[in-house]
């Protein structure tokens, strides 16, 4: 797939200022709108009226509760004292123009693509020969959780990086998340999305752009990997599947250990094996009955409920936020998320990704990447990932490194460290892209 690439340089500056020139003309202030279907043109600044942050506040006081749970850990699901404490700061001190004014100091654009609208922010970096990288977020998610993580992958040199590893950064809201379009038919699952990331890339002028993603981005963009469209030169994922369809299979069905696993191999099955039967209900509930979740769509506690109760680790560290620690995120990250996706009223709508893509696929099994990708262990993920399952799932590892912490939202929670392996798990084939041009 690099038989081309000798010209990549010099593909990416004329498409660089080729790009510039027509992202100013289509988004000019108080400019017409293009007819044309395939416009890039300029998303409106996020300003909900106060009336709708007034209603919800109202409904967070006015929430009925429930008794609480009757032990003592989080074993029935999200505690009283965690989800009460969370009511209490969104509903007094919690401030959601904060939030705005970070969302409209940056560049965010629409488009329209296989009929729906797209919505996605734009960074160009300021250095020569930025690589371009999509980026996809997850669920419970928007693109609250990449924010974090722009300065750093366009303006490297200002966060302990070099200007050699910069990057143009693209990030979507997914179909039917946050600002972008709500799905009318069906259809809209990890495949059509990745298909549709490669058109939105095109669509903005690159030739050559690498990917990377975690949850739900992982199984889009590990789907990018799949259909290795030309233009894509690699991936990068911090929520790989990686394990062999027998031993993911056999994981699910709740069956012992196959035999010959190595000990660290044993551990990420027995994990992998504790997630399908304790930790994804929300997985099947929304894959099999999406629609059903009124109740979550009306009641911002329940959402809130319901998101936080993603994972253990997750779930573990926003207790101990809302309970006063001060650790990678904190209570206004947690709930700018939250909030998106109530005033958006997205929920039902992002929730139906599950629906479109039950029985269609894993989200953790290899799925046959044959292209470039680079893999970063997180220790706090929904599993361990032991090296040997990584290189039999990708026959093109360029990168594969363990950090000592971590966890599932990896570039929402810890987005130093991500973005310097973002940096450091695309330098090589920077590096032989270099080679190939000279």
């Amino acid at each position: 797939m690099f038989e081309d690439v000798g010209a990549l340089n010099k593909e990416m500056k004329a498409t660089q200022k080729e790009d510039t020139m027509a992202q100013t003309i289509a988004t000019q202030e108080g400019g017409q709108q293009a007819s044309d279907k395939n416009a890039v043109r300029s998303f409106q600044k996020v300003n909900f009226p106060e009336a709708e942050l007034a209603e919800l506040r109202r409904r967070i006081n006015a929430t009925r509760w429930p008794e609480r749970e009757t032990v003592p850990d989080a074993s029935q699901g999200v505690q009283l004292a965690t989800i009460q404490a969370l009511a209490r700061y969104w509903a007094t001190d919690y401030d959601w123009r904060k939030v705005e004014a970070r969302l409209n100091s940056l560049p965010q654009f629409i488009t329209e693509i296989d009929g729906l609208d797209i919505h996605f922010i734009h960074v160009r970096s300021k250095h020569k020969n930025a690589l371009p990288l999509i980026v996809t977020h997850g669920w419970p998610g928007s693109i609250i959780e990449q924010m974090k993580i722009i300065d750093p992958l366009t303006n490297p040199t200002a966060h302990g990086g070099r200007a050699e590893d910069a990057f143009d950064v693209v990030i979507p809201s997914m179909p039917g998340y946050g600002f972008s379009g709500r799905p009318t038919t069906t259809g809209w699952d990890p495949a059509h999305i990745a298909r549709v990331w490669v058109t939105l890339m095109k669509r903005l002028g690159y030739t050559k752009f690498v990917a990377q993603g975690g949850d739900w981005g992982a199984v889009v963009t590990e789907n990018m990997g799949v259909q290795a469209a030309p233009e894509l030169l690699g991936i990068h994922t911090n929520m790989p599947g990686i394990f062999p369809a027998e031993i993911d299979q056999a994981a699910f069905l709740g069956q012992p250990a196959p035999s010959g696993l190595s000990d660290e191999e044993k551990d990420a099955y027995e994990r992998l094996q504790h997630e399908y039967q304790k930790g994804i209900a929300y997985g099947y509930q929304m894959g099999l009955r999406p629609q059903t979740l009124y109740g979550i769509a009306d009641s911002p506690v329940g959402l809130a409920a319901y998101f936080l109760d993603h994972d253990a680790s997750s779930y573990e560290l926003i207790s101990r936020v809302f309970h006063g620690a001060s650790e990678g995120l904190t209570r206004d990250d947690i709930l700018d998320n939250i909030t998106i996706t109530w005033l958006t009223n997205t929920f039902v709508s992002g929730a139906r990704l599950y629906w479109e893509y039950w029985g269609k696929g894993g989200y953790f099994n290899a799925k046959g990447v044959s292209i470039p990708v680079a893999v970063t262990v997180f220790p706090d993920e929904l599993y361990p990932m032991p090296r040997s399952f990584a290189e039999r799932a990708f026959p093109k590892l360029i990168h594969f490194n363990k950090l000592p912490k971590g966890g599932h939202f990896a570039a929402w929670e810890q987005p130093a460290l991500f973005s310097d392996e973002v940096r450091a798990g695309f330098r090589s084939l920077r590096k032989s892209l270099e080679a190939v041009a000279a």
